[in-house]
């Protein structure tokens, strides 16, 4: 599972990123340890239900540095991936809530980031349902100071997703003034989309808007899903496999109504973040809740160090 992968970025000094050199240096790793499972051999072993040996790319958000910087080693390699976007950006023309947190804390560190929420934030804006085991349950294959662990779980799941907009919405004017100018250039274009999938790649959807799904109704996620499935293959032709995955991930972040609803619009798989191999019982039983690991979690995978950490 990977995110953001580009070259270092000095306008970022505490952004979390994957460097290319490291994403490279990662591939070579794989391809001697593991070896990469084929794209026909994935999709087979969905059918058969027997895991294939190796390496499965998966790559979350559909950020532009998917485009520009791991399309071109990928095809260097002959190799294939699979990239999860979430479509409500094409419509709203603004970044993601999630985007606009990592890019506050990239720009200004978790501290400054904290201090402006504190303004703003009132208990009325909280709410208690599943804090408990977000707490416990979120980032902890992550290095964050403790000011930016609390501004992704106060932003991400503790908050009441009537004000988190809003919220986001006044840091972002405080912090930048206008989002436009970042918003440019952050996501993949439909263009780009269609050339990854002319090249082999695999677009598949992560919601309309990026939500915990298990903080909405089944209604809700069902829009979330039906939506961005309709407005992919609007855009880019039939998908022909139909794969998701889950935005956050873990089990504390879908439903089984959450898989119901997959399971209903035909949906081949979707990746859930639990750090084990896909067995035979995944592909038999539980297609809706693929486990995949964190990049994080093999060499070349972490974070370089950065001025804050």
């Amino acid at each position: 599972m990977y995110h953001y992968i580009m070259p270092e970025d000095k306008t970022l000094p505490y952004f979390k990123y994957l460097h290319i050199d490291d994403f490279i240096k990662q591939l070579d790793f794989f391809e001697q340890e593991y070896g990469f499972v084929r794209k026909e051999g994935f999709f087979e072993a969905l059918s058969t239900g027997i895991p294939p040996k190796g390496i499965v790319l998966t790559f979350d958000d559909g950020l532009a540095g998917h485009y520009k910087y791991v399309l071109p080693e990928l095809k260097r390699r002959n190799l294939w991936g699979l990239f999860f976007v979430c479509t409500g950006i094409y419509k709203t023309g603004t970044l993601l809530d999630v985007h606009r947190i990592h890019t506050l804390l990239g720009c200004f560190g978790g501290k400054k980031v904290y201090d402006a929420l504190q303004e703003i934030l009132t208990d009325e804006m909280l709410t208690d349902d599943g804090r408990e085991q977000f707490a416990k349950e979120t980032y902890l294959t992550q290095v964050n100071d403790d000011y930016s662990l609390q501004v992704k779980q106060i932003l991400n799941y503790f908050i009441d997703y009537t004000y988190r907009d809003a919220i986001l919405e006044r840091l972002m004017k405080l912090f930048f003034g206008c989002e436009a100018d970042i918003f440019a250039g952050f996501y993949l274009t439909v263009q780009q989309m269609a050339e990854m999938k002319r090249d082999g790649m695999i677009v598949g959807s992560h919601t309309e808007t990026h939500p915990v799904l298990s903080k909405l109704s089944p209604a809700q996620q069902e829009m979330e899903i039906k939506n961005s499935f309709s407005w992919l293959e609007g855009a880019l032709g039939s998908l022909g496999e139909k794969t998701f995955c889950y935005p956050y991930g873990g089990f504390y972040s879908f439903t089984g109504d959450t898989e119901q609803i997959l399971n209903e619009n035909n949906v081949s798989c979707a990746f859930n973040f639990e750090a084990r191999d896909v067995d035979e019982t995944d592909l038999k039983t539980r297609r809706t809740a693929l486990p995949r690991y964190d990049c994080n979690q093999f060499p070349f995978g972490k974070v370089r160090d950065m001025v804050g950490n």
